[in-house]
């Protein structure tokens, strides 16, 4: 009789076990389902993308490469030291706003920004609102050699300044100007500067690319810087020249007064704005077309103030409605709406309704684009004025003459109450032209009336959100005295 013995039968059923798996691994090795020596495949290289397809991109980044490496050492960092000043309003609301320093001490502001070598021996260029009424002025160079600077001149018409630093007889390495004129909007460019200002800052000498999104933009924001300023009339905000650079370069508290150039390197516009609810980049930056930068920063250094040239005009845009109605090619040109007595307009034979499309050969499309040529040129200086009048095309010549944005006086007496009306159906308050009057303001004749006040809930009001009325003279309504 046969005994069944579980032990045999256990080791039976190992060793049927061991041999069913042996040749388990030797068939699938024979099918090619592994490789001899190896429990995983062996890991291959990923393909890389041929050199040729895309060398277009490799030379792109070459180029911005090849631009921080020349711009950056002529780039600063600018620390102002100031005393809280009073103003008249809040400076940058809405969106526009400068690169200030969002929460400066109440008492010494220490106010920030950047700016960029242009000479060998040391000037710098930077913006108005970066270093204005500063008691000092530090600079910081890539190379962390600090000094201090002196204020050579600033013009908060087109928020420009000058300053200049010395280190002897040693040379610093400066930046080459390009032209604001010729650059093309969707052209490369390269923003350079600090925008984390402040002691210790890890985001000094930041570099960002984008392209020019668009040119010739307003801002109507150094009209309020003026109108705030307690220094200037309120009145001189209308020189003020806005005609930026627009780009989606990211730029940031701390970038004001740093330079935007080309892929040459050449420097094409001061950065100085943003457009922004935040008070942070969202997309939309402003910087001062360097063609008028470069006007201003020779006059201040010449001069130390700026000779701004005047034609003595006031001016509005032109729609399809008025290009119709004035007998216009087309769609383009501005309107003049005011003529100052006796000034350079008015001796050439500019009248209003004329519509001006033109100066020395460069189309004019806007008021600020009319604005930023005249401001390039010089007192005493004549230009060509092509317009159209009745729908016929004249060319005028006029001789510029000079406006005065000197700081108003410091005024130490009351000054006496003076007889004023209200127009309820526009909303102002008004007061009549005298001869004490229009010399204050800077008119040149002792008529019309001047707006006083503007109700904040009148028709009026709308207009005054973009253009500052106090101070403005009206002479007719609906071509009536």
């Amino acid at each position: 009789m046969t005994m069944f013995d579980p032990l045999r039968t256990k080791a039976k059923v190992v060793i049927y076990t061991t041999l069913a798996f042996l040749f388990g691994v030797g068939l699938a090795s024979g099918m090619g389902w592994t490789e001899a020596g190896h429990a995983m495949p062996a890991l291959q290289t990923t393909a890389q993308i041929p050199e040729d397809a895309v060398q277009p991109a490799l030379q792109l980044s070459a180029a911005f490469e090849r631009v921080a490496e020349v711009v950056t050492p002529a780039v600063v960092r600018i620390e102002a030291e100031r005393h809280a000043s009073p103003q008249r309003g809040v400076t940058g609301a809405g969106p526009f706003r400068f690169f200030r320093d969002p929460d400066p001490e109440p008492r010494l502001q220490l106010a920030g920004g950047s700016g960029f070598l242009v000479s060998k021996d040391g000037y710098i260029l930077t913006n108005n609102h970066v270093v204005a009424d500063a008691e000092r002025i530090r600079v910081y160079l890539v190379d962390r050699r600090v000094f201090d600077a002196e204020l050579v001149g600033r013009d908060p018409f087109t928020d420009v300044a000058v300053i200049k630093i010395s280190d002897g007889d040693n040379e610093f390495p400066f930046l080459s100007f390009g032209s604001s004129d010729e650059v093309r909007v969707g052209e490369w460019i390269v923003a350079v500067g600090n925008p984390g200002f402040g002691g210790g800052s890890t985001l000094d000498y930041t570099v960002t690319a984008g392209i020019i999104s668009a040119k010739g933009r307003p801002l109507q924001l150094l009209q309020t810087e003026i109108l705030n300023d307690p220094d200037y009339d309120p009145t001189l905000g209308g020189y003020a020249v806005e005609d930026f650079l627009q780009t989606d370069a990211v730029i940031n508290p701390g970038n004001s007064g740093g330079p935007m150039v080309d892929l040459r390197g050449r420097v094409v516009g001061i950065n100085s704005a943003i457009a922004s609810r935040t008070g942070f980049y969202q997309g939309y930056g402003f910087a001062i077309p360097i063609d008028l930068a470069r006007h201003v920063m020779e006059d201040l250094i010449e001069y130390g103030h700026v000779r701004r040239a005047l034609m003595g005009i006031s001016l509005g845009a032109i729609d399809a409605v008025k290009a119709e109605a004035y007998g216009l090619p087309s769609v383009s040109g501005v309107e003049v709406q005011d003529v100052t007595r006796g000034g350079p307009a008015d001796r050439a034979g500019i009248e209003p309704y004329d519509v001006i499309v033109s100066i020395d050969g460069v189309e004019v499309a806007t008021q600020s684009g009319l604005q930023q040529l005249i401001a390039r040129r010089n007192p005493g200086d004549r230009v060509k004025v092509r317009l159209y009048r009745d729908g016929k095309p004249r060319e005028i010549e006029v001789e510029l003459g000079e406006a005065d944005l000197s700081p108003a006086p410091t005024r130490t007496a009351a000054e006496p109450t003076r007889p004023t009306r209200v127009d309820e159906k526009l909303g102002l308050r008004m007061e009549d032209m005298t001869r004490d009057i229009a010399a204050e303001l800077g008119y040149d004749e002792a008529e019309g009336v001047v707006i006083t006040d503007v109700a904040p809930d009148g028709p009026a009001a709308e207009i005054a959100r973009s253009l500052p009325l106090e101070g403005a003279r009206v002479v007719e309504i609906n071509r009536q005295p």
